[in-house]
């Protein structure tokens, strides 16, 4: 592990708190840039994923810390107000950039240069000095925060949440690379930003491995979970009985968008082996999937259920569209384990929203996950994506009933450590580090390295 790596560590075991100089100074206004993907729109379907929940609820909390924050993204169907009010403090801007609908994240780079005017015209209308600060997500959003950032005078803070290099390093079968102009579109925006946000050490290792990415300009800041929505509540039983599902089955639930990046087809592959080995399994397994089709797995919207005929567990498998958050949280509490085959995750926010609902998690040794599970204490990690692998961790759960419950209060514990304050409260301490570096290098001073340590 390398000195940059040892040195953020230790933040990821409880909750994330780093210092930063300079932290009296907080931003009064914050235009938060997230052009693909909507906070209104619902999670599990599209591009709408955890990247929405994130932004969300960071900007809720950042509210309750007296930051006001502006969330810009763009309209997707017609007569939307160009401004809602998401919380206290919290304003959606619609921005016209494109044709409301028929337009996936591929063909969204050709439409930023109406999204950037968009975001200057509302600018425009305000004083001088109305926003202190741009938080700009995902690489798209970037390059329109980069222009932003320069033409308003303030710093530019962005969270990458998936990289190009990172995901064609671990493509899944029939998944298409990512394009050579985003790899050049990240490589820009790292050099311009005063700030990068990741949500583990490894992604910022990989900020400064794949992207050169100046060390002293990376924080790392863990993505939170909502513990009022995501808790065990009454319990799985009661769960499953709102939900219609049996009560004494074994329930491995899948959860987020269907692609091949998601790999919900090991799922599947796994429970066929499982009853192969077991097949009184038939009568008591249910394997429920729950999400809609996004990115290259529109192509092929029917492709999950036909695998499930050909490997003859169509009975088993239930598809249930996307749901709302409190919803899901049910759908955590009545699964036996959440399982997270993913290819590529930057930290997998579902699997900490599971644990925090009191389910065990059983996910693919990748990215954040390792920091989000615990492995052998609140779920299993898996290393590789063989099938096989998944259909032994799944199935030390049919072999010991109790094993579920007994990971599941373990996981609830460990989910305590993730709260959206510490996460906002960590984010305004890098808002506070942005706006000092930014004013001494208009100044011409060096910068000051960052520095982490507990608080």
């Amino acid at each position: 592990m390398s000195q940059y790596v040892s040195r953020f560590a230790g933040t990821l075991a409880a909750s994330p708190r780093l210092r930063f100089p300079g932290r009296s100074r907080l931003p009064r206004r914050v235009a938060m840039l997230s052009v693909h993907t909507s906070p209104l729109h619902q999670p599990g379907t599209g591009d709408a994923g955890g990247m929405n929940v994130y932004i969300v609820e960071l900007a809720r909390r950042l509210a309750e810390l007296g930051i006001e924050v502006e969330i810009f993204t763009r309209a997707t169907t017609g007569g939307l107000e160009p401004a809602v009010e998401l919380a206290p403090g919290v304003l959606v801007r619609h921005v016209d950039a494109g044709p409301y609908e028929g337009l996936d994240k591929g063909e969204l780079p050709a439409q930023l240069c109406a999204f950037t005017h968009g975001v200057m015209r509302a600018w425009a209308g305000h004083r001088p000095g109305h926003y202190d600060l741009v938080h700009s997500h995902y690489w798209l959003s970037g390059h329109v925060g980069w222009l932003a950032a320069e033409r308003w005078g303030v710093p530019l803070v962005h969270a990458m949440h998936t990289m190009a290099k990172v995901k064609n390093a671990a493509l899944a079968e029939g998944d298409s690379p990512e394009p050579a102009a985003r790899v050049i579109g990240e490589t820009q925006i790292v050099r311009a930003a005063d700030r990068l946000i990741a949500n583990t050490a490894e992604e910022a290792e990989e900020l400064v491995r794949f992207y050169d990415a100046e060390r002293d300009k990376v924080a790392v800041v863990h993505p939170g979970v909502n513990l009022d929505r995501f808790r065990p509540a009454d319990g799985r039983a009661a769960a499953r009985a709102r939900l219609g599902l049996p009560a004494d089955a074994f329930i491995p639930v899948f959860a987020g968008r269907i692609q091949p990046l998601k790999a919900p087809d090991i799922l599947l592959r796994a429970a066929a082996l499982l009853l192969e080995r077991d097949p009184s399994l038939r009568t008591r397994m249910v394997v429920p999937v729950v999400g809609g089709p996004s990115g290259s797995g529109l192509a092929k919207p029917e492709e999950l259920q036909k695998l499930a005929a050909r490997l003859g567990i169509a009975d088993l498998v239930r598809f249930h569209p996307p749901v709302g958050q409190d919803r899901l949280a049910d759908w955590f509490r009545a699964a036996s384990a959440l399982v997270m085959p993913s290819y590529s995750e930057s930290f997998g926010l579902v699997a900490i929203e599971a644990q925090a609902a009191g389910t065990p998690v059983v996910a693919a040794a990748v990215g954040g996950l390792p920091v989000a599970v615990r492995d052998g204490e609140t779920g299993i990690l898996v290393p590789g994506h063989d099938p096989a692998d998944y259909a032994r961790a799944l199935g030390r759960f049919t072999a010991d009933p109790g094993l579920s419950e007994r990971l599941g209060e373990a996981a609830a514990r460990h989910a305590q450590g993730f709260g959206w304050d510490a996460s906002a409260a960590t984010t305004a301490e890098v808002y506070a580090a942005a706006l000092q570096s930014h004013r001494r290098r208009r100044r011409g001073e060096p910068r000051r390295p960052v520095r982490s340590h507990h608080g």
